[in-house]
Parts: C-alpha cells; structure tokens; sequence
C-alpha cells in the first residue's frame, strides 16, 4: 500500500515497509516537516504550541507518542487532547490560540489505516500549497531538533465539553425546542471517539441515546464508513427500540448519517441538505458543497431565493470557497456539515444539534422530512487504480465519450445533463488507491445506469 500524500493529510496502513505503509519513520519526516514549516511562518517566537488530539484507533497510542515526542524535541509544547473528535481537535487550536494542531485519524478507513491530518493556527486543514511545501521539506529533511534545554513540554487537557458547550450556546441551536420534543435515538459510535462526545451532548439537549458499538477499542464492528449498506444494524436497532432517530457517526466525528424512524436510511447526502434547510430558514445566504454532491442542496438554496455554488472534493477546498461567497452553510455530501460561524470544520455534533432543532421546529419525523426534499438517487462506486498515467487516460476515454454534454474538468471529470436532472463524477480519490465513479439522477435505476455504462466505457 502506497504512502498517500494529499489535502486531506499524510494516510496509509500501519504495518509494512517504508514507502508502502505509514511507518514510525514517516511519521518523525512529516512531523518534523510541519515543526520547520510552523517556525518559518511565525519566524522569531521563543515558544511554538501545538494540539494533537486521536480518534481510537488501535495504532493511535503508538502514533500519538512519536508525534508528540518529535514535536518536543523539535522545540515545540504539545497540548495533548487524548481521545478527541476531529472537529474538537480543531476547535481545540482555537480554544488554546495555538500555533497549529495535528489530529491522528484514518476517518472513515479501516482499522489498519492511520494518518496524519495537519492543522494551521486557525484550526483548518493546510492548504494545497502549504501540503505540497511541507512535503519537499519532509523529502530533503532539512529538519530543525532543539537541544536539549529547549526541548518542547507536554501538557494533557480534555476539550470535550468546551466543544459541546460551543454547540448548545450556538444562536440556531434550538435546546427548549429539542428538549420539549422528547426525542429517543440510537447511536453507532463505530467503537471510537463518538461515545466520547456524542451521548453527553444528547444528554445535554434532553435526548435519551441508546448506543451500540460504544466501547472506544478501535476494533470496528463494521465498516466505519458511515453508508447505508454498513449501517444495517443500526437500522434494525431503531425499529427494535422505537426510536425517533438513528445517528452514525465516523470514527472521528466529522462524517454523520442519519436513519429515519422506520429504519430506512435518511441518506447521507441528504445530512447537510437537511441542515441548510434549517440554516437557510432562519437567515439567507450562499451555500456552498463540492463537485461530488447531491444536486438537492442546490435544488434547496434556489428555493430560498439564494445561490449555490459547487467547489474542488476536499474539506479545505469547500472552506476556501466559502470565505469567498461569504457562505452561511457549507460542506461535502459525505455527511460532512461545516457551520462557519462556529467554526471552519465538518463538525458531526454541530450537524446533529441543526437536525434536531429542525425535526423539534417543524414536528415532522424524518421520514416525513426526508419527503420534503426533491428526491435525487446517487450510484456510488470505485474502481482500483493509482497511476496517474492509467487515470489520466481513463477519464480521457471518457471525456471523449460524452465530448456534446456539459464538461466541467475543475476536479476530475464531470459530465452534467442538464435536461435529464442528471450527473456523473470520475475523479482519483485523495484519500485510496482508487478512481470515484458518482453518479445522480432523479431515480434510482438511472443513476445505476449512468454509472455502470461510465464503468464499461472504462473498461473497454
């Protein structure tokens, strides 16, 4: 398994040889990178800080100690958060006024999977240029150790319930609403850092949360992408304990998926349509989500009489256009929510306290809700590839195929029929060895159509 270098950090398998895993040594590398990286933009200071917060991943202990240790003898104090969402990680930074912060996390890959997601003093993602810089230092390793009377200090702090107290003091967060509504939900925690945090905001908005997959072991009960087909039990959990809501968070806490009362998924694309809705209800502006997502939050924004506008795949890429537009809500159809004026980060515990006080404002059930929203089916699929020479001519091929349809090429390939109300995107994927095949349309079988004659064009 090859190292994978992107805007959503340094991710590969633990175990291996290096250059095919995420080894000890790449680590002390991309660490001692970003320590050179962090002086060099604040030139001159006698002290650097920096967060490091984890998922519960099993390699997590192993990792966290080579990060924070190399930070230290880079001259560098880590505040060490332990076991902590990403989106609190990076509110962490914020909290502390902190130069940077590093969150140790795979998200949604599987337990074998850890990474490196690197943080600037605003608690957001580096940028492309910032990524690709930090890069080259890391292959020259030009690297910066202190001796040992500036060696950096560690200290532990829990941001837990500083996070959740952003959420409930959140001005569109309805807590009397939520609590009046007496809603009982059911919560996969994916065995990580989700039953940290997720049950005591419930707890605090006066929801009653049954969980399942609780114990934070890093040993996942099921594939911890947060998608319908791994969410069976979940669903069958619901109807078991008649509840109002099921809740499936990532092993990090900024992916969230949500199943409607009947058992049937609400459909991750539709988690942060759902949330604009409620944000676009109470005040009017842009919205903004990447290339990848449902055309229903565009559907949504218009109906509100405000502009939609579609960004590059990548959380920093959606944050960088919304400062542009000046968004009120933004994300990725991944489940991902970024609410900007709590912060500029997908943010799970913020995406449940919107959806809450939605479903407690309009005293709908989710299905009901769901049934709101124009109806869009996506296909998604992937095929196994990593030379960019092989992707280069696969998206090519098809590119040529549909050469009279509308061609947008700002990340990958998309292909839109506009008449039809229908799309695809083929695009290499910045966190797997492999090419994104999505496709939408208004049904089902058409977007499964579209997909598998984009697969066969492939192919041949």
């Amino acid at each position: 398994m090859t190292l994978i270098k992107s805007i959503s950090g340094i991710r590969g398998t633990i175990g291996g040889a290096a250059g095919d895993a995420l080894t000890p040594i790449d680590i002390v590398k991309f660490v001692a990178a970003y320590a050179v990286q962090l002086k060099k933009k604040f030139p001159g200071r006698n002290q650097y800080k920096v967060v490091v917060g984890r998922d519960a991943r099993i390699s997590g202990k192993m990792v966290d100690s080579i990060v924070s240790g190399t930070l230290m003898a880079c001259g560098v104090d880590v505040v060490n958060a332990g076991l902590a969402s990403t989106p609190t990680t990076e509110m962490a930074v914020l909290f502390e006024k902190a130069d940077g912060g590093i969150i140790l996390t795979a998200s949604h890959n599987p337990k074998q999977w850890n990474a490196l997601k690197l943080l600037n003093e605003k608690g957001e993602f580096l940028t492309d240029a910032e990524g690709k810089e930090l890069q080259a230092i890391a292959e020259k390793e030009e690297f910066d150790f202190s001796e040992v009377d500036k060696l950096g200090q560690i200290t532990y702090k829990d941001f837990t319930d500083q996070h959740i107290e952003a959420v409930m003091n959140y001005p569109l967060v309805d807590v009397k609403a939520i609590r009046e509504a007496g809603f009982t939900v059911v919560l996969d925690a994916i065995n990580s850092v989700g039953n940290i945090i997720m049950p005591r905001l419930l707890e605090r908005l006066g929801v009653k949360c049954i969980a399942i997959n609780a114990e934070p072991t890093g040993n996942f009960a099921h594939n911890p992408e947060p998608l319908p087909s791994n969410l069976v039990g979940l669903c069958e959990e619901v109807v078991r304990q008649k509840a109002d809501l099921g809740i499936s968070v990532d092993p990090d806490v900024d992916r969230l998926a949500f199943i409607c009362e009947n058992g049937k998924p609400f459909v991750e694309e539709y988690t942060l349509v759902a949330v604009a809705d409620y944000i676009l209800s109470q005040r009017k502006g842009a919205t903004v989500s990447n290339i990848s997502s449902s055309r229903a939050l565009r559907d949504v924004t218009e109906s509100y009489g405000c502009r939609y506008h579609a960004c590059k795949v990548g959380e920093v890429n959606a944050t960088t256009m919304m400062r542009e537009v000046n968004a009120v809500i933004g994300g990725e159809g991944n489940g991902g929510v970024i609410v900007p004026d709590l912060h500029y980060g997908r943010d799970a515990m913020i995406g449940v306290a919107l959806f809450l006080s939605n479903l407690a404002h309009k005293k709908m059930t989710a299905t009901q809700l769901r049934a709101t929203y124009p109806d869009y089916y996506v296909s998604k699929n992937k095929i196994e590839m990593s030379d960019p020479a092989q992707i280069e001519a696969a998206l090519a091929k098809v590119e040529k195929h549909y050469s009279k349809e509308a061609v947008n090429k700002m990340d990958g390939l998309r292909i839109d029929f506009e008449a039809e109300r229908k799309w695809f995107v083929l695009r290499k994927s910045n966190t797997e060895p492999i090419i994104r095949i999505y496709a939408e349309a208004p049904s089902e079988p058409v977007a499964e159509a579209l997909a598998q004659d984009v697969i066969a064009i492939i192919g041949k």
